[in-house]
């Protein structure tokens, strides 16, 4: 039997040992930690999206599923892979993807995104998360720093309590929405990237301002905005995604030219969200 200190000295040069061989890049160039077996984070995805779809509404409108599918479909034209995508009957306005393939959008943010452009702003920027391994990296954070948890627990029993921590490093609990936040340089490389899937996929990127604009009068109006939570002030924000858009406009100029031009629309959520709050819906 080893004694505690035997087992904590044990776990110090394990954690030393991943510390120095489980560097990544992320698609930005920065450098990140990452311990978490991409397989076991997708396995964890899939049982917190499964959890979600049993548990919470999801919208039956042919309407907004067709709409929220077309911007998703010309995002997951540019990024590859295989992406179920579930609009949620939930009046915030959020939107998440998941590692595994999976992206949930709130019917409660077509009303704050008033066009696609401004809707595909949010979808790119959650699938840029997932892109950049961004929860791997706040798992690999947290076992970094508390190197009493138990990573294959987590991973053999994730009901138990150490289980149900990892699950909320990934971003979902048992409220079924976005229980920990990223932290504000993870949210600028979403930004970042996110812009820069937007305005391949077709998109425009001008319009992410506007968005962040629509957010701020929806936050000001006193909706809540769990999406925003941790996420860099908005004047912040926007002078980012200012200073990208001559390097995003030439990547929408070019997919442009390719034949890449979404006509996502539906009238019925256009005309309504243009009476109910007067938020430009224009294409």
């Amino acid at each position: 039997m080893f004694s505690e200190k035997a087992m904590n000295r044990a776990l110090t040069i394990t954690l030393a040992l991943l510390l120095s061989t489980s560097c990544a890049t992320s698609p930005l160039g920065r450098k990140q930690l990452m311990l978490m077996p991409d397989n076991e984070l997708k396995r964890m995805g899939l049982q917190a999206f499964q959890q979600m779809k049993r548990k919470a509404p999801i919208s039956r409108s042919p309407q907004i599923n067709a709409y929220v599918r077309c911007v998703s479909d010309a995002i997951i034209s540019v990024i590859g892979g295989q992406w179920e995508v579930i609009v949620f009957e939930d009046k915030t306005p959020n939107a998440f993807a998941l590692p595994g393939g999976k992206i949930g959008v709130h019917t409660g943010l077509l009303k704050v995104a008033a066009n696609q452009h401004q809707l595909a702003t949010v979808i790119a920027h959650e699938v840029a998360h997932v892109l950049s391994r961004h929860s791997n990296e706040r798992i690999s954070q947290k076992l970094a720093l508390e190197q009493g948890l138990n990573l294959g627990l987590a991973i053999a029993a994730p009901q138990t309590a150490t289980g149900k921590s990892l699950l909320g490093l990934l971003g979902l609990g048992a409220q079924y929405g976005i229980l920990l936040p990223y932290s504000r340089t993870h949210e600028r490389e979403a930004d970042l990237l996110g812009l820069d899937i937007m305005a391949r996929a077709g998109f425009d990127p001008r319009e992410s301002v506007a968005l962040w604009l629509n957010m701020n009068r929806a936050s000001n109006r006193g909706q809540p905005l769990e999406f925003l939570s941790t996420h860099p002030a908005h004047q912040t924000r926007i002078q980012d995604l200012k200073a990208r858009l001559p390097q995003t406009m030439e990547l929408r100029r070019r997919a442009l030219a390719n034949g890449k031009n979404p006509q996502c629309t539906t009238s019925e959520i256009g005309e309504q969200e243009s009476e109910n709050r007067g938020i430009r819906s224009d294409p």
